[in-house]
């Protein structure tokens, strides 16, 4: 069998009902491309949710590690260049915790370079007629810390894989009680992600 692909999403925070990543990941298919998704929800915890994905990569020695976050007033899908290594916490995370510059891993890089295709798969967003583009930045908060741990993990483990994270918008339903703010179906958003998988396992 094919190896695994990774891919994760968050559970709600910062007094939301639901969380934009998770709602897009759930909607992935089971497989690509003959590859199994494995499909995580993890905790808006620092260190928890790294430790969560770390975990799965050493287990499962995947093909593909896609993780995805919610960035509220984004107006598109947006493949995240870079994860660095500190933690700024403007609000807590979900246990509560509010790092003021920590670093994500201590001794470690000061910012690794994510390894998806991301030119490639901007291209196929736009062709499947989901709204893209490349972020430089990934913020401080938890997206950063996963994004930055799962390369982390990728290089300890000397797999050579693609490997990064992605942002997607509010869900309409999340922008009901704050309209001035952009959103994007889970259908699309969902779609985009399924871009970067393909082009990633290409």
């Amino acid at each position: 069998m094919a190896r695994p692909v990774i891919v994760t999403g968050f559970e709600p925070f910062g007094g939301e009902k639901s969380n934009a990543s998770w709602e897009a990941v759930r909607l992935l298919p089971d497989e690509v491309e003959g590859h199994p998704i494995h499909k995580i929800k993890l905790p808006v915890v620092f260190g928890a949710s790294g430790d969560i994905v770390e975990a799965a990569i050493r287990e499962l020695e995947p093909a593909v590690v896609l993780s995805v976050g919610e960035a509220g007033g984004r107006t598109c899908v947006t493949p995240e260049r870079v994860a660095v290594n500190r933690m700024v916490a403007r609000i807590p995370d979900n246990d509560g915790a509010q790092p003021q510059g920590d670093p994500v891993v201590e001794g470690g890089p000061d910012a690794y370079l994510s390894t998806l295709p991301l030119d490639d798969a901007v291209s196929a967003m736009s062709a499947a007629g989901v709204p893209s583009k490349v972020s430089d930045t990934a913020g401080l908060y938890v997206c950063n810390q996963v994004m930055y741990r799962v390369l982390h993990a990728v290089r300890s483990c000397g797999l050579k894989i693609p490997a990064g994270f992605a942002h997607v918008p509010y869900t309409p339903i999340q922008t009901v009680s704050k309209p001035e703010r952009a959103s994007l179906s889970s259908e699309l958003s969902s779609a985009g992600l399924y871009s970067i998988l393909i082009t990633s396992l290409a």
